[in-house]
């Protein structure tokens, strides 16, 4: 088949197209970094997201059967914010529709929900009600934390683990998350291509954490326990804006702060990843959190890959 893939020369999209080649597919990409260094480009051409010109992205999207959509945005900024974000799918889906788009495999969130005073998983839920609107076949991923190598959190966790004498998590710690290989996660979203009936699956990996736990774990992984001490999450959130000021980056929102306590990344489903974090974290811990992840840097600059984007 030929599948559309957003975001393919990124993080989660590039281990999906790999997936697609593999099995033989034709696979395109739509996405704002076109000019990003990726070893798919040759394999997988480019096609801006054209927000504003929705004809062009449904020129774009001719020919194809599958949309696997991993189009989001993390926080409000001045350059991107969850409104747009809501506004941009709707345009995406329209398209995908009026290109004859017969299935869109859509990557959201663990317990979206239209009535939170929270924007990341109100915008999610929202999302999730156009795909269904549109009257397209879909399937519906959602994920707690995604893991691996371009990951964000997992790696800035063990970046912070090497440099701070203590590890404070915002109150008691004990609030719950279940992270994902994004290589599972791909493998999820390439077997969901070839489905038929509509579905909403917790794509959730088989280790279940309390958050403490979880930093623990990687602090010990990577050859750096630290002592875990709990803090009030003003605190903790203030904390980390000055170390969102030293490294130009946005660590963490008041919002990932409440969602993480609210056991947002949390359902009560069997696991549907394989790939334990503790196994993958031991076999990459030699470069586990030696540089930190930016996520400014990534939406910034548009043209190196996402390892070259990582600081000392």
């Amino acid at each position: 088949m030929r599948v559309a893939v957003t975001g393919a020369y990124g993080y989660s999209g590039q281990y999906i197209a790999r997936r697609l080649l593999d099995f033989g597919h034709d696979v395109i990409t739509l996405t704002s970094s076109s000019g990003r260094d990726s070893p798919l480009r040759a394999m997988v051409p480019a096609f801006p997201l054209r927000f504003a010109a929705p004809a062009e992205m449904a020129k774009s999207l001719g020919g194809t059967d599958v949309l696997i959509n991993t189009y989001w945005v993390r926080f409000n900024s001045r350059r991107f914010t969850f409104f747009q974000a809501i506004e941009n799918s709707r345009k995406l889906f329209a398209a995908a529709k009026a290109a004859g788009v017969a299935r869109i495999v859509h990557v959201s969130i663990t317990n979206p929900d239209e009535k939170s005073d929270l924007e990341y998983f109100r915008g999610k839920a929202l999302v999730e009600d156009a795909l269904v609107e549109s009257g397209l076949a879909h399937s519906i991923l959602r994920p707690a934390v995604i893991f691996g190598r371009e990951d964000i959190l997992i790696n800035n966790i063990a970046w912070l683990l090497r440099r701070l004498p203590v590890f404070g998590v915002f109150g008691d710690g004990g609030y719950r998350l279940q992270p994902i290989y994004v290589d599972d996660l791909a493998e999820l979203a390439v077997r969901a291509v070839g489905g038929t009936a509509n579905e909403t699956i917790n794509a959730i990996g088989p280790e279940t954490f309390s958050y403490r736990e979880m930093v623990e774990a990687i602090g010990n992984t990577i050859g750096h326990p630290r002592r875990v001490v709990s803090v009030p999450p003003s605190l903790g959130y203030a904390f980390g804006c000055v170390m969102g000021a030293l490294v130009r980056d946005v660590v963490i929102t008041r919002q990932e702060i409440q969602g993480l306590m609210e056991e947002r990344l949390y359902v009560n489903t069997p696991p549907v990843g394989c790939t334990k974090l503790t196994d993958w974290a031991k076999a990459n811990r030699d470069w586990l959190g030696n540089r930190y992840a930016s996520e400014m840097a990534r939406r910034v600059d548009h043209s190196r890959s996402y390892e070259a984007l990582r600081s000392g």
